[in-house]
């Protein structure tokens, strides 16, 4: 009874101590990589698009790149990084990050 009560107990502890160490994980906010003077030369969501840091990441060729190129073949695809966190965001993703600096910076 008392190894099971044990294992309990260091399982529950285990278990809150991985919980404690992923609240640590702060999500940086976008405000504070980007300032207001800096979003201010943007025109418009299009620009501050195309001045975001570009992600490359590599993908899966299709048949066709095989075929032309052979096995050997690497296929990347290039975006832009619009909330600052080293992965290729999509355009919805971009669009919020924007409005949301938008939003602060009372354009």
């Amino acid at each position: 009874m008392q190894l099971i009560f044990g294992l309990f107990l260091f399982g529950f502890l285990y278990l809150t101590t991985l919980s404690i160490f992923a609240i640590d994980v702060k999500k940086v906010d976008i405000s504070d990589i980007i300032s207001k003077e800096e979003f201010s030369r943007y025109k418009d969501v299009g620009e501050f698009i195309d001045s975001s840091p570009k992600v490359s990441i590599i993908v899966q060729p299709k048949q066709s790149d095989l075929d032309k190129y052979g096995e050997g073949v690497v296929k990347s695809l290039t975006g832009s990084d619009c909330d600052r966190d080293g992965k290729m965001d999509d355009n919805p993703t971009c669009n919020a990050v924007y409005f949301k600096l938008w939003l602060k910076y009372k354009r």
